[in-house]
C-alpha cells in the first residue's frame, strides 16, 4: 500500500475526477466485498452473476452475458459451477429450444442473504462518519446520475461533442 500512497498525485483532474473518483471508490468497495465472499467460497464472477440473477430470475444466458459485458462462452463457466454448487437452475426457454433460462435454487437462500450482510457490512464501514442524511443524498445523487447516463445511452450516441473537446 505504500507504493500506492507515495505515487499519488494532488493534481484536482485526477483527484476529484468524477469518472476516476467513482471508478477507485467501485475498484475498493469490491475489493473489500470479495476478501469476504471468498469466506463463503465464492468468486467475484460468481457473486456478480448471482446479483445479477436476483435481479433478473428467469433471463437467458446470452441477455444475461450483455448485461454483465462478458462473453457468453465465460457466463457458461460460471453458470455452470454455480449449478454444480446447487446455486443454480438452467431450464429450458419454451419459445426458444436452443436457449436456456436461469433460475435461482432456494439452495441459494442462505448464500444471497450472507452476501447482503457482507453487502451491509461494507456499506457501513464505507459510510462511517458520514450523517445519514448525507449518506441517503449520496445515493440519491448516484441514481440520478445512473439514470442520466442511461438516458443518454438510449438517445445520443457515446462520443464526446466536438465543440466540448476545446
Amino acid at each position: 500500500m505504500y507504493i500506492f500512497y507515495r505515487f499519488m498525485t494532488t493534481d484536482p483532474f485526477l483527484t476529484r475526477a468524477l469518472g476516476f473518483l467513482l471508478a477507485d471508490v467501485s475498484r475498493l468497495m469490491r475489493r473489500r466485498f470479495d476478501a469476504r465472499a471468498r469466506e463463503i467460497g465464492l468468486t467475484r464472477a460468481q457473486w456478480r452473476v448471482l446479483t445479477q440473477l436476483r435481479r433478473r430470475e428467469g433471463i437467458n444466458q446470452t441477455a444475461l452475458a450483455e448485461i454483465m459485458e462478458i462473453e457468453p462462452i465465460s457466463l457458461g463457466r460460471h453458470i455452470d459451477r454455480l449449478v454444480e454448487k446447487d446455486f443454480v437452475e438452467r431450464r429450458a426457454d419454451p419459445r426458444d429450444r436452443r436457449a436456456w433460462r436461469l433460475y435461482l435454487k432456494p439452495e441459494v437462500q442462505p448464500v444471497l442473504d450472507r452476501l447482503r450482510a457482507i453487502s451491509n457490512v461494507n456499506r457501513k464501514e464505507v459510510l462511517q462518519g458520514i450523517p445519514a442524511d448525507e449518506s441517503e443524498a449520496l445515493i440519491d445523487t448516484l441514481l440520478k446520475i445512473k439514470g442520466n447516463l442511461t438516458a443518454l445511452e438510449v438517445q445520443e450516441p457515446i462520443g464526446p461533442k466536438t465543440e466540448e473537446l476545446d
